[in-house]
């Protein structure tokens, strides 16, 4: 008996605290594309791509057009001759995959770009959130463009414009 009382207590204690979490939702990808400065910095970084995306096709281009060169003059050239384009070759190709890596590899240009232009504004808008909780005393604030499944989600709940009206907009 002394038991179930102890776990009818328990179970009351638990159900009360819960039902006193408060949880809110917002979708930062909603949030991010209302902001102006955050589609100007994308535009930039997208410009940004294709320059460098067109530098390295060109290089590639290059590459292809000395090996058909040397696919056409084979016949002519010396085995000493061959090597020396063979290894011309190979040596372009090899640098420009190495320009590649530089500008779109894991940690390369367009990383460092990206942090440099957009970080900045993700953090106002998480600082926003940020504030968003504190205010409202939110326990848990998902992010529903996240990869966090949400199986149902009420609007009432979705707290998205409310950030954009912390940072002003």
């Amino acid at each position: 008996m002394y038991k179930k009382i102890i776990l009818s207590l328990t179970i009351m204690l638990i159900g009360v605290n819960m039902h006193a979490q408060k949880f809110a939702y917002v979708d930062t990808d909603y949030i991010l594309n209302k902001l102006p400065d955050f589609k100007q910095a994308q535009e930039k970084l997208d410009q940004i791509s294709l320059t460098w995306q067109q530098e390295i096709e060109k290089k590639y281009e290059e590459v292809e057009n000395m090996y058909r060169a040397y696919q056409q003059e084979k016949i002519l050239l010396t085995d000493n001759m061959k090597i020396k384009r063979e290894e011309a070759i190979i040596k372009k190709e090899n640098n420009t995959k190495k320009l590649q890596q530089k500008y779109f590899g894991p940690n390369g240009d367009m990383f460092l770009k990206r942090q440099e232009l957009i970080k900045p504004i993700q953090d106002r808008v998480y600082d926003a959130i940020q504030q968003l909780a504190e205010n409202n005393k939110y326990a848990i604030i998902f992010d529903s463009s996240s990869d966090l499944i949400m199986l149902y989600k009420n609007n009432n709940f979705d707290k998205s414009d409310k950030v954009l009206e912390i940072l002003g907009y």
